[in-house]
């Protein structure tokens, strides 16, 4: 489920967005990683910076390609030491959001 928000913002700048997704898609491919590694450190990296909506959208992404569920919460495991507990369970509860739709 994409947020309102994110749809508001494409509709408002539309340029703007077709430079960004034609960016992103160009270095999403450029390097030798395959298709799932390169979802699972996405996610990672959203979980770093701790953002909720990144999270959920990597999470998204991530199942869409044929990540595992093992796979997506080993990922939030190899984060804890460096970003701290409390980021890790907030991570947590965002994946879990997630995998429960999905389970639906």
């Amino acid at each position: 489920m994409t947020p309102e928000q994110y749809k508001q913002f494409r509709e408002k700048f539309p340029k703007i967005m077709k430079l960004y997704d034609e960016m992103g898609s160009e270095i999403h491919e450029l390097g030798p990683l395959d298709e799932k590694t390169r979802r699972l450190i996405k996610l990672a990296y959203a979980i770093a910076v701790g953002s909720e909506g990144g999270t959920h959208a990597h999470v998204r992404k991530a199942l869409e390609t044929g990540c595992t569920e093992d796979e997506i919460l080993h990922v939030l495991l190899l984060a804890l030491q460096s970003i701290g507990f409390p980021k890790t369970v907030a991570a947590f509860t965002w994946i879990n959001d997630i995998l429960a739709r999905e389970k639906q």
